[in-house]
């Protein structure tokens, strides 16, 4: 991994392949490694940047207020890029979404896959797991608030853990740790997400979500796709909520068409 160092600590990142620059932006449980397998698929076309948002992977915690959106400019004015394919998973994807909001002519196209949507009004899982993960941390139970979190986002809340590939649940675990123990600084000094109007949007737009996902993203992923002009649906039938982990090949089959308009 490579750094770019700022006054608010540093950003990790690497590049893979040649030709125009596609950013990969994480979910908020994972780090740069949630897309180890759709990068080779991608590199044959493009350019592949991805890093790790402020306090998780090799990304140091901020030291001080930032915004998402100004740190993955910077990472693209550092890069050279001056316009670029983003695609985001969860709380990446929201990531994704603001910086098409607040600069807009630096973005070709975007995908959104298993974003939240603000202020959204969860459901009794949703909240039942929130409160979970908070017992086990008030409790100072890292491990068991890692296994609440594998079991909502990568196992899911419709099958066993029978029913998963082997491996993500390992490459996982690592990543959902650092997040945990650095969600609170991070929480303390992210400036939160931008505002504006999804009918502004002028770029093609994908939006993706895994049917074995938590109801909720599977509501929230209509929403977008009926408030984002010209946007469109994707699910993906074997994927729950990190579908770039649980369906790696039928992902890159979405992506390289649309990547290429």
């Amino acid at each position: 991994m490579l750094t770019l160092k700022d006054d608010f600590g540093c950003l990790a990142y690497d590049t893979a392949g040649e030709g125009s620059p596609v950013v990969l932006v994480h979910a908020g449980v994972a780090d740069h490694r949630m897309w180890d397998a759709i990068v080779p698929a991608l590199a044959e076309r493009h350019t592949v940047i991805r890093y790790d948002l402020r306090g998780f992977g090799e990304s140091a915690p901020p030291g001080g207020p930032f915004r998402e959106t100004d740190d993955l400019r910077r990472l693209l004015d550092h890069l050279g890029c001056e316009r670029v394919r983003l695609v985001g998973a969860s709380w990446g994807g929201r990531v994704a979404l603001d910086f098409t909001l607040t600069h807009p002519d630096r973005v070709h196209s975007l995908a959104m896959l298993a974003a939240p949507w603000p202020r959204y009004h969860w459901s009794a899982d949703m909240i039942a797991y929130d409160e979970a993960e908070t017992a086990a941390l008030e409790a100072g139970d890292l491990d068991a608030a890692v296994r609440i979190n594998l079991d909502m986002w990568l196992r899911g809340p419709s099958r066993g853990w029978d029913e998963v590939a082997d491996g993500p649940a390992d490459r996982l675990r690592g990543a959902v740790r650092t997040s945990l123990v650095n969600q609170d600084i991070v929480g303390r000094h992210s400036q939160g997400p931008a505002t504006g109007d999804l009918a502004d949007i002028a770029v093609p737009t994908l939006v993706g979500v895994g049917k074995l996902d938590v109801t909720d993203f599977q509501d929230i992923a209509r929403r977008y796709v009926a408030e984002i002009p010209g946007s469109t649906l994707v699910e993906f039938a074997a994927a729950a909520h990190l579908i770039a982990m649980d369906s790696p090949a039928e992902l890159s089959a979405v992506l390289g068409p649309f990547l290429a308009r």
